[in-house]
């Protein structure tokens, strides 16, 4: 069996991480090589698999916890993609709440699989406006201080902290930021990338490629406060068949935006904090046409990545919604949302739906060092 490259790519719900993944792996396939790609998250029915999925890459999706929790799934999710696709590289996505990453999956990996991967530096994405907030360097609504906790420790073991969205920051309170996070969190090397419009992107891209992994020492976590930090975390997951009314179709992309207006007002008026708001419409009959929209943030403005291109008759619509509140706020939210859509005689038919909060993080392997 050849070795293979392991590249990890964490950072907090919202931070752009899959369309970053997205674009890694065809940089990657226009150099050459073959990508596998592992999604992550505490149920099914995720957006990120779906849409990576529609741009042709093998993947493979593990649920019910995150990687650590999850490691001997992550193992086996990787021999089967080593089977389907032998790729020369794995990108992996671990759920946007989760830290401890080195101790929990870098290092088991390196000790049990050592000679099947070669493990990549770890690097954690940050949204700017997010950092900034958190930082104290502008103001503006935020976590509480457990939700807080788990965002930092992602950062103090991040071995490149990479500002995403650099095409939506100015230039000079993007310097402010890369200088607080580089004073703040030396042991990283900073970037900044803009996954969107793919600047820096081949730079970091080859930045990990060339930088060798620390394998030092875990660093300290508090797993009680971290569990606490998780468990304010709501988990929305809905899978959903829209249609127009019969004879009529429906603008997919206004559908998108109009429904996350609608769930980021009704949250809104729940007293939620929007950590993270996709979705992803896919067309019946049309499999590689796709719509994909972000919310991430309370007072943020929902963005569509992909767009459909005509109207459509019908289609599966994937809803993912994380958000410190209770999760039967997230539940109300979405119903009374679903029940306005209607109003305006859009059919939605809930096939699944789930809220909950994350389970206690119990890793299945901790290790203090390779």
């Amino acid at each position: 069996m050849k070795q293979a490259r392991y590249i990890m790519v964490g950072g907090f719900l919202g931070a752009g991480k899959t369309t970053a993944i997205l674009k890694m792996a065809r940089l990657l396939r226009s150099r050459g090589q073959s990508v596998g790609l592992i999604t992550n998250d505490q149920s099914f029915g995720l957006v990120d698999t779906a849409m990576l999925a529609s741009h042709g890459f093998p993947v493979q999706e593990i649920t019910g916890g995150c990687f650590c929790c999850k490691f001997n799934s992550l193992v086996e999710a990787s021999r089967r993609l080593s089977a389907e696709a032998a790729p020369d590289t794995f990108i992996a996505e671990p759920v946007g709440s989760c830290t401890d990453l080195k101790a929990t999956v870098d290092y088991p990996l390196r000790r049990l699989y050592g000679g099947n991967y070669r493990i990549a530096p770890l690097s954690v994405l940050v949204d700017p406006l997010r950092a900034a907030r958190i930082l104290g360097l502008e103001r503006g609504s935020t976590f509480s201080a457990r939700v807080l906790y788990v965002y930092q420790k992602q950062l103090e073991e991040a071995e490149i902290i990479v500002v995403n969205k650099s095409d939506l920051v100015p230039p000079d309170r993007l310097a402010r930021l890369t200088e607080a996070l580089a004073s703040r969190f030396a042991q990283a090397r900073v970037w900044t990338m803009s996954a969107r419009t793919g600047e820096g992107l081949e730079a970091w891209v080859d930045q990990i490629a060339s930088l060798e992994p620390r394998t030092d020492g875990a660093m300290e976590v508090d797993y009680r406060a971290y569990a606490e930090g998780e468990a304010l975390l709501g988990w929305l997951n809905a899978t959903l068949r829209v249609a127009a009314p019969p004879g009529s179709t429906l603008d997919g992309n206004a559908l998108l935006i109009s429904l996350a207006k609608l769930l980021q007002s009704r949250l809104r008026m729940e007293g939620g904090q929007i950590a993270h708001l996709k979705m992803v419409l896919s067309p019946e009959g049309l499999a590689n046409d796709i719509a994909v929209a972000n919310l991430v943030r309370s007072d943020g403005e929902p963005e569509l990545s992909h767009r459909l291109v005509e109207s459509i008759a019908a289609g599966e619509l994937i809803v993912n919604l994380r958000a410190e509140a209770d999760p039967e706020a997230l539940r109300s939210a979405a119903l009374g949302a679903l029940e306005l859509l209607r109003a305006d005689n859009v059919v939605a038919d809930v096939e699944h739906m789930e809220h909950f909060r994350p389970a206690e993080p119990r890793p299945t392997h901790r290790l203090a060092a390779v």
